[in-house]
């Protein structure tokens, strides 16, 4: 199903957004913590569009099994 390729790519996007802005963290200058703030903004995103999926999945599961 294309669903459950659109939810690895939304996990996917959400761990890579999450070790660069952890890693990105590291460095103390005023970009940085713009480039962090806005990485973290992305991953909080790419979160609710992979749960978004995960119910969209369970319900049309649900609703194929017939129930």
């Amino acid at each position: 199903m294309i669903i459950n390729i659109l939810i690895a790519l939304a996990l996917l996007t959400v761990f890579v957004t999450l070790i660069l802005g952890a890693l990105n963290m590291r460095k103390t200058d005023k970009e940085a913590r713009l480039r962090s703030n806005k990485l973290m903004r992305i991953r909080v995103a790419s979160q609710f569009v992979a749960v978004i999926l995960l119910f969209a999945m369970i319900y049309l599961k649900s609703k194929s099994r017939g129930e």
